[in-house]
């Protein structure tokens, strides 16, 4: 009786030999929703340029994504957009990883990359609220437990949240808030503070210095939501002797960094005029 021998060993990949293509295939139709999603819309000629694609590959990539819904296409200006699967996939992330377990392995790097305490807060109103913090081994450093307020004129994080707002409503929340001093450099005057938010918008990121705690300095950036607004902000913190002059750029693009790392992993939007200033 004739009997057939089975094939020894592990059966052979779909994803090996032939299989490369199927590989290729995807990292194409990935490659492309990464795209859209990072321009918003676009053309299928500025699509397939972007990714070094034929029109005819890229349309048969995006007929696919839209089929399952993870791209759509405007017949009105023929662009291609993200599709509510996409939406839904990031919002299933997001569920799982909030900001703060986000935020926690980035102000540990950033805590040692800078030697100074990092912090993580949220805006409440004309207030900053802390909700994580890594510590520096210094002896002498800055502490903010969770749930810790700040007035946002006189922080670091806020300063760098209301430089970010549309100016009108970073102008209702102080007026309503008032300026209140803390200390001789607090900025307490709408006009100075103003232009403070000027020089914050300009490079990134915000200085503190004495404004909330004497001998007490900080260092911001903001975080942005999905549609490019602020919605928290990370800093660092500590004596004001250790942040002189010759380390503040040096701080301000660690944390300026720092801020833009949980905005994409949060699934945020980085104004697109910041990218350009970058």
């Amino acid at each position: 009786m004739n009997t057939t021998k089975r094939p020894r060993g592990r059966p052979r990949s779909p994803f090996t030999e032939s299989g490369g293509a199927t590989l290729q295939s995807l990292d194409r139709a990935l490659g492309l929703l990464t795209t859209v999603a990072r321009v918003g819309r676009a053309t299928l000629t500025d699509l397939a340029m972007a990714q070094g694609l034929p029109p005819a590959t890229a349309h048969r990539i995006l007929t696919t994504l839209q089929k399952h819904g993870f791209a759509d296409f405007d017949r009105h200006s023929q662009e291609w957009l993200v599709g509510i699967e996409a939406y839904r996939t990031g919002s299933a992330y997001l569920r799982r990883a909030g900001l703060t377990e986000i935020g926690q392995p980035i102000l540990r790097a950033l805590m040692e990359q800078t030697g100074e305490t990092a912090n993580l807060a949220v805006p409440d109103g004309a207030e900053v609220v802390s909700i994580a913090q890594v510590e520096t081994a210094h002896p002498i450093r800055a502490f903010f437990p969770a749930g810790t307020r700040s007035p946002m004129h006189a922080s670091g994080t806020g300063k760098a949240i209301l430089a970010m707002m549309p100016p009108e409503r970073a102008r209702a929340l102080l007026q309503k808030a008032g300026l209140p001093v803390f200390t001789p450099n607090t900025l307490s005057t709408p006009n100075d503070l103003f232009a403070d938010l000027e020089r914050t918008r300009e490079r990134g990121w915000s200085y503190e210095a004495d404004e909330r705690h004497e001998g007490m300095s900080c260092v911001g950036a903001t975080i942005f939501d999905e549609n490019g607004l602020p919605c928290a902000g990370i800093s660092i913190s500590g004596p004001s002797g250790r942040f002189k002059s010759v380390n503040i750029e040096r701080f301000g693009q660690a944390v300026a960094d720092a801020a833009s790392q949980i905005t994409r992993l949060t699934g945020g939007m980085t104004p697109p005029n910041l990218l350009q200033g970058a």
